[in-house]
């Protein structure tokens, strides 16, 4: 059989690479539009916007207990990484540490009544610290991040049932006001507004953590309750600290279920001085 021209088999030599090259691409593209959508659905989820959901972080926190500082540190990290989601922090310093050596100046009767009122809620046998109850429904020990973390993003997923809306928020010399409207609470509600500073450190000079100098995020230096009736707007007023300032605080407003402590509704104002 004679020979073929070398210029022919170049020919097809050419012919094979190329009909190879196109198959190897063709494959390429394949895997490429079954990997894509495995790589997209790993992407992180922004939670806010798909449920419409909120999580409500209360801690329950001293500055004379040792075993605070870790939970105290881990809701300033969450505060940093959720600041642009509706993700709201409140640190309650109870005041039963204050009688073991070092009065917690941030500390108040009424933060400890209300971490009472959420044992009889949630049916605990006692209180303790740091404790974390999240939107009314579930509390653990305040240093546990993967139970906050997954409750943060329960939260997130769940659409809201009610609403709270907080404007014209204005601070002058000794009080603060504000304008509020709630929808779709309910009569069995309360509406309670937090005055919070946003941080503060303290030196601690006796106590279990003598010695430390202890950074706060969050901390509650008023609540003001007030039930409400279905729809509800109206106008508040609170009396301001006197080391306030407010470009380091804020106003939280949480709507809250009298008969399960669930809170159902939660929003946040930045302050403006009244001039």
């Amino acid at each position: 059989m004679p020979g073929r021209p070398i210029a022919y088999i170049h020919l097809l030599t050419f012919i094979k690479m190329k009909k190879l090259k196109i198959f190897i691409i063709a494959v390429a593209v394949m895997l490429l539009a079954i990997v894509t959508p495995v790589f997209s659905a790993a992407k992180p989820t922004n939670y806010a916007t798909a449920g419409k959901g909120f999580a409500v972080i209360e801690l329950f926190t001293s500055e004379g207990c040792s075993s605070c500082p870790p939970a105290d540190e881990l809701v300033a990290r969450i505060q940093k990484e959720y600041n642009d989601q509706p993700v709201y922090i409140l640190a309650f310093h109870v005041d039963y540490w204050n009688r073991l050596g070092w009065r917690d100046i941030f500390s108040s009767a009424d933060y400890t009544k209300r971490q009472g009122a959420y044992a009889q809620y949630l049916h605990l046998p006692q209180v303790y610290t740091p404790q974390i109850v999240v939107n009314g429904k579930k509390e653990f020990v305040g240093s546990e991040e993967g139970t906050l973390r997954n409750a943060i993003k329960a939260g997130l997923q769940k659409p809201s049932t009610a609403q709270i809306t907080l404007s014209n928020v204005k601070a002058g010399a000794q009080k603060l006001t504000l304008h509020y409207q709630a929808a779709g609470n309910g009569d069995n509600s309360r509406l309670l507004l937090a005055l919070v500073q946003k941080s503060a450190q303290t030196s601690v000079k006796a106590g279990e953590n003598k010695g430390r100098n202890l950074a706060h995020v969050q901390v509650v230096r008023q609540l003001q309750g007030s039930l409400l009736s279905n729809g509800k707007s109206g106008d508040e007023s609170l009396v301001l600290p006197k080391d306030f300032n407010p470009q380091n605080w804020e106003i939280i407003g949480l709507l809250q279920n009298t008969t399960t402590g669930e809170i159902i509704g939660a929003a946040r104002q930045a302050l403006a001085s009244a001039g």
